[in-house]
């Protein structure tokens, strides 16, 4: 076998096990929709939760103020993605995302971690030490609406051009010198990797990849580029997810 011929069964084995989450979860959150209108739906939910919580769910690190969230540490409802920026399905999900946060930012927080794929996409590590730039330099808010940007722009699969980079940081008010300098450090390495290898501890295979904290507990596991309304008949929708989620805080 070439190198070529490993590299694409890299990639299928790579995104294989993601499709199978994704098919899974199109199941359980059948099961959470129809939960709501049956009577014995605290064991529908109660079923679900146990299915999920066997890996990821127990070994996800605390949420704290040292992470990049959209919304209120407090909400009752926090949604942690693993993302990858030159994923064309993480670039979707991000836009479904932004939709969930203007809807229903008074009781959900969006927490974005990195999960730069390599084999898949060679720059997306650059762009994730980018946006920790673009939050070093602006804070929280200045990381969000360089994310946001970032991901507006891009063609995904690793179809960025890395010299916008700095243009990005400049759209979004911070000084091109100081945040170049910053990226050319690499400085942020460290905390990008952090968050790969928190992702590979938990098993994930594949981006995006969300968890479901409720009320401070990890409870549902969303693999998947889920959009914000139905798409197709019978699978689920985030607006869909959330409102469901609302009735158990």
């Amino acid at each position: 076998m070439d190198s070529e011929q490993r590299g694409e069964k890299k990639k299928r084995d790579y995104l294989l096990p993601g499709s199978i989450l994704f098919a899974a979860i199109l199941i359980s959150v059948a099961l959470i929709y129809n939960a709501g209108k049956s009577s014995d739906a605290p064991s529908k939910l109660d079923e679900l939760a146990s299915q999920n919580v066997e890996n990821p769910l127990i070994s996800l690190s605390e949420v704290t103020r040292e992470d990049h969230i959209l919304g209120d540490l407090d909400a009752p409802i926090k949604i942690v993605l693993f993302s990858d920026t030159e994923c064309p399905f993480c670039k979707n999900f991000h836009f479904a995302m932004q939709r969930v946060m203007a809807e229903y930012g008074d009781d959900v927080a969006w927490v974005y971690r990195h999960v730069p794929i390599d084999a898949l996409h060679s720059k997306s590590r650059t762009e994730a030490e980018a946006t920790e730039c673009a939050a070093e330099l602006g804070g929280n808010e200045t990381f969000w609406a360089y994310l946001d940007r970032l991901m507006e722009i891009t063609p995904s699969n690793n179809g960025l051009d890395l010299s916008k980079l700095p243009q990005i940081a400049a759209y979004v008010g911070l000084d091109e010198n100081e945040f170049s300098a910053c990226l050319a450090s690499g400085k942020h390495k460290d905390a990008v990797q952090a968050d790969l290898d928190e992702s590979v501890k938990l098993g994930i295979q594949g981006t995006p990849y969300s968890i479901v904290i409720i009320n401070g507990q990890p409870k549902y596991a969303i693999p998947g580029a889920v959009p914000f309304n139905e798409e197709v008949s019978g699978q689920p929708y985030m607006k869909m997810i959330v409102e469901e989620l609302l009735k158990e805080i």
